[in-house]
Formats: C-alpha cells, structure tokens, sequence
C-alpha cells in the first residue's frame, strides 16, 4: 500500500473517530443531565450508571450515527485538502481520480464491516443490559396501545382481544377459535375477560361462552370463570417494539418467523430492523462517495459550504429513510424495498456526482 493511500485512510479513520468521540461526550453530558434526578431519586449506585448503562450506551450511540459522521468527516478532510490544493497536486502527479479514490473505498469497508458487525452481533448483546437498565431507573411501565389484537396460537387456532392492559394482565373480549383439517369451526369461545394467573402460570377466562361442534350436533356452555392452557405468552404482550434491539441477527429471523406465523402486524418493523442492518453498512460506502464528489473540488466559500451542502444531503438521506419507513409500516410498501429506496437513490446520486467531481 502506497503512501498515498496510508496518508489518506489515516485522516479519514483519524478524523471519523474524533468526531464521533466528540459527538458521543457530548452526548453523554445532555444524557446525564436529563436523567441525574431518576438516579438520585432511586439511589442508583454509581457503578451501575457506569457499567450497566454508559459503557453500553457509547457502542449503541457511536454505530446509530456513524453513517452521519462518515460523511462528515470525509467532507471536512477532504474539503481541507482541497482548500490546500492537496487534491489538484495528487492529480496533477499523474494519479487518476478513480485512485485516488481507492483508499476511501478501503476505509468506508472497514467501518462499513465494523458497522454490521456491530449492529447485528454485538450491540444487541448490550442492548441487554443497557435497556434492562433504563426500563427498570428511566422509563415509566409500558402501556400496551395496540387494538384488535390477532394470534395464531396454532396451526388451527386463532384467538383474538379488543385490547391488552399490560399493568394487570388482562385481555378484553377475548376470542378463540379452533378449525378442523378441512378448515371448518368446531370450537369457538367468547369471554368478556382473559386474565393471567401469576400463581398457577394459567389463563383465567371470565364471563365465557363455549360453544363445541361435532357435525349437526352443538354443545353451548357458559360459565363465570375457567383456567385454561393456551399457547400465549404474556411476553407477547409486554413487549417493546425497541426490544428488537436486543436480537442478534439470528435471534431476529427466528423472531420473524414466530410473528408471521402469530399473523402479527409488528411483523414489518422486524423486517425493517432487518434489513435496516444490512442497508447501513452501505449507507456508509456511498455518503464517502457523495462526500468525496462534493469536497474535492476547491471553492471559494472552503469547509463551511461543503459542510452546509454535505449536512442537507446526509439529513436529506435520514428523512428520506424515515418516510419510506413510514410507508411501509402503515402504506404496506415492502420492508425490504422502504430501507434500501435511500441507498439506491443516494447511490445513483454519487454516481452522478463522482462523473461530475473534477478529475
């Protein structure tokens, strides 16, 4: 590797790590500021604020904007070098533009690499203790919003609620029907309340209403309460849509697959989680290339119009991902096509920019 190519994969990662760091104490300041009162107030030891929370708080912070701060970072040191006419001296050597932009590439891999090994494998694990942690001294009792809840317990077995009070484990008008093989109903019950019995590990269905089939005969019963075993968990219930953060990438796919075959509609926000990880790795290798495209040219207005230019683009980027992300949870746009719609435009933009950079 030529000295070219270490001089400038050392500014880039140089530059990229310091202003994370930077981005991340800062971070870290405001976080402490706004949650100090909970630690007090629940006397969390310090020790735990540090190793529960913190330490697994930089990972998660540092790789959720570190697309941003590529891109940042390629255009503040490449609009540096422009300015001092680095650039026009590297090309006017006789080093073609598309060398010169190998060791971007090199470096916008290794932190695209490092980014997807993050995301899937390690920051899930710290997600563990980190979110443990702010749901136990930070944030409130989850509420369960969610209404006209559907499940698939089974093959032949369909249960529905109005809705779920997470505080009391208690579901409302409850419905659950089994099929036979040739999908005909030969079971159905109606409850006005489903609750979970903490000491018998059962369900407590109130105010039922069964009604058995076997052929032209019907069998109704009604009662005031009944246990009875289903195949639901409250886990299903209490949990967050961020808990997806705590899955590694083969934790996650089991968890599609369990919630498709639930029939549940949190389904695309597991799949956009998905390929979310897969699509950042390349966010990063194509804002260097619309860094590089824009910085490389030498103007009057230096770094800072760069940086402004650079900065609409990347939350150009941002809020294009959270639109089409929006479609696909309630427009029904395919979640794999929602998160990588940025990347192929984006992309198709840096390959425009990089034929108009000067060369």
């Amino acid at each position: 590797m030529k000295k070219l190519d270490l001089y400038l994969i050392k500014k880039f990662l140089g530059t990229f790590f310091f202003s994370i760091a930077l981005i991340i104490a800062i971070s870290l300041v405001f976080d402490f500021s706004e949650n100090v009162d909970e630690f007090i107030q629940k006397k969390v030891p310090t020790r735990m604020i540090i190793f529960d929370y913190y330490l697994h708080f930089i990972p998660y912070f540092a790789n959720l904007f570190s697309p941003l701060f590529i891109f940042i970072a390629v255009i503040f040191f490449t609009s540096k070098m422009a300015s001092n006419t680095e650039i026009i001296a590297i090309l006017a050597s006789g080093i073609s533009f598309n060398r010169f932009l190998r060791p971007y590439l090199i470096s916008a891999i290794i932190l695209g690499i490092l980014s997807f090994y993050l995301n899937n494998f390690l920051i899930p694990k710290s997600n563990e203790k980190r979110l443990k942690f702010r749901y136990t001294y930070i944030k409130r009792a989850y509420k369960n919003k969610d209404k006209d809840i559907h499940l698939q317990l089974n093959p032949n077995s369909y249960a529905y609620m109005e809705s779920y009070s997470t505080p009391t484990n208690i579901g409302i008008k409850f419905s659950l029907e089994n099929f036979n093989e040739n999908g005909e109903l030969e079971y159905k019950l109606l409850a006005d309340f489903i609750k979970w019995d903490t000491t018998k590990n059962k369900w407590t269905i109130q105010n039922y209403y069964e009604r058995t089939i076997d052929g032209l005969n019907e069998n109704i019963t009604r009662g005031l309460s009944k246990d009875t075993t289903l195949n639901m968990d409250i886990e299903d219930f209490n949990r967050r849509d961020v808990d997806v953060e705590m899955m590694n990438y083969f934790e996650l796919n089991d968890q599609i697959e369990e919630e498709k075959f639930k029939g549940s509609s949190k389904v695309v926000l597991f799949e956009i989680e998905k390929h979310k990880r897969m699509a950042l790795p390349f966010a990063s290798i194509i804002l260097t290339f619309i860094g590089v495209a824009i910085a490389s040219r030498k103007v009057r207005g230096g770094i800072g119009l760069h940086l402004g230019f650079g900065l609409g683009l990347s939350f150009g980027y941002i809020m294009f991902m959270k639109i089409s992300q929006t479609f696909a949870t309630n427009g029904g746009l395919d979640p794999m096509l929602a998160v990588w719609i940025p990347n192929i435009v984006f992309g198709v933009l840096a390959i425009y920019l990089l034929k108009k950079a000067p060369k």
